[in-house]
């Protein structure tokens, strides 16, 4: 596989809640961001569990789509198993990218189960690479309501499909080529419910280091008033 040179940053806030359950994971060839629900206790461990189970993946070059997919449904069993009044009911939203090699050279495995999100930044433009699993995402899909209203409407925060928590989820994986001078961003709705994705694009354009990059995120949606935890994780890849 041709080498892939990656730089990595993230950043997290606690907004205006008690404490973060928010948890994230940047170590190569894994990246991901989890928003913990459920309780204090329980919310906390429930993302805890999935980053801890996707650690396992990293320390090797690349991993594989069926490694992710094993590793979050082994999370998803960990955390229906909590035992305990202040873990009833724990789940965790989660979203990522993992540098995989399917045959085909390196690609990205994008990875998501909730309403965290990944972007994708080149030449100028921010992708959405991922769909939120959320009653709202199933009103935009239908025609009942505008992308425009989505950010307001009374059921934003009623997600579809979470670890630990409802059916069994299974998780949307795509591949996309790793291409040079892409920015990806993994990101908790705490920072997506606060910067619209114009301000996102803006950020993630600017020259400097990923690292200033997540803390810049983070730090506007703070100011902004993070009603919520905002977490992120920004890989920037150059190529051979």
């Amino acid at each position: 596989m041709p080498p892939v040179e990656l730089t990595w940053g993230a950043a997290t806030a606690v907004g205006q809640r008690e404490d973060n359950q928010d948890r994230h994971l940047a170590a190569p060839p894994v990246f991901a961001v989890a928003d913990g629900m459920g309780g204090h206790v329980g919310g906390a461990a429930a993302a805890e569990a999935v980053v801890e189970a996707l650690r396992s993946l990293t320390g090797s070059e690349t991993t594989t789509v069926e490694a992710i997919r094993l590793a979050l449904q082994r999370a998803d069993g960990e955390i229906r198993a909590f035992q305990g009044p202040d873990k009833a009911g724990a789940g965790t939203t989660v979203a990522g990218v993992a540098l995989v090699d399917e045959g085909a050279g390196p690609q990205w495995a994008v990875f998501h189960v909730g309403d965290s999100r990944v972007y994708r930044w080149h030449g100028g433009q921010l992708e959405l690479v991922t769909r939120d699993h959320s009653v709202v995402q199933e009103l935009i899909d239908a025609g009942y309501i505008s992308d425009q209203s989505a950010a307001t409407h009374p059921q934003r925060h009623i997600i579809t499909r979470a670890l630990g928590v409802g059916p069994r989820p299974e998780a949307d994986v795509v591949l996309l080529p790793v291409v040079p001078g892409e920015r990806l961003l993994a990101c908790s709705d705490g920072l997506t419910g606060e910067l619209t994705d114009d301000r996102i694009a803006a950020i993630m354009s600017l020259d400097g280091a990923p690292e200033e990059a997540a803390t810049s995120l983070v730090d506007n949606a703070d100011t902004n008033g993070a009603r919520d935890n905002a977490t992120v994780v920004v890989v920037y890849a150059t190529g051979p």
